[in-house]
């Protein structure tokens, strides 16, 4: 299955994923800073890393029309992150979820991304409204979801232990 442009931005495209991403999908899932904040997937090999690929990502994207999408620079073709839709079992909405590899932290990239997928979300899927949930200690996170709108609605138990900060946007 090859990959398909979903949407875009001023400096990005977001596309599905293909075999050809699977380096990438295991560094950005073996990053610190995701296992920290999101979690450790047990992803490990490159083999491991393709087939995650199908079944959590091209396989949900046949199922559900979205998913979670590669973030690319147009300027030259770099992978930075992820950024999409999901709809985990554990929350009665679909979720906004991202993550990017460090070097690309602090250069908008996650909030253009994020705004996209608002717009994918509103327009073309015609969502009523969106959530996102982030575990306490993500300052980060929680800051970029503010910014594009999201408020704070609860604290909630996670399915690991943990509590989460759940977050809505809705579109009105």
């Amino acid at each position: 299955m090859s990959s398909q442009v979903i949407t875009s931005s001023a400096r990005l495209l977001l596309r599905t994923m293909d075999d050809n991403d699977a380096a990438f999908y295991l560094r950005l899932v073996n990053e610190p800073s995701f296992i920290q904040n999101i979690r450790d997937k047990g992803i490990r090999t490159l083999e491991d890393a393709k087939q995650a690929i199908q079944t959590g990502h091209q396989e949900v994207q046949e199922k559900m029309g979205f998913s979670l999408y590669l973030v690319e620079r147009k300027a030259d073709g770099q992978a930075i992150g992820l950024c999409g839709l999901v709809k985990r079992p554990e929350l009665d909405n679909i979720d906004i979820g991202y993550a990017y590899l460090p070097e690309f932290a602090g250069q908008g990239y996650a909030f253009e991304a994020g705004q996209a997928i608002i717009e994918l979300a509103k327009n073309t899927l015609r969502l009523d409204q969106l959530v996102a949930i982030t575990s306490l200690h993500n300052i980060a996170s929680e800051n970029l979801l503010l910014k594009m709108g999201f408020q704070i609605s609860a604290v909630l138990p996670w399915n690991d232990g943990k509590e989460v900060k759940y977050y809505t946007l809705a579109f009105n």
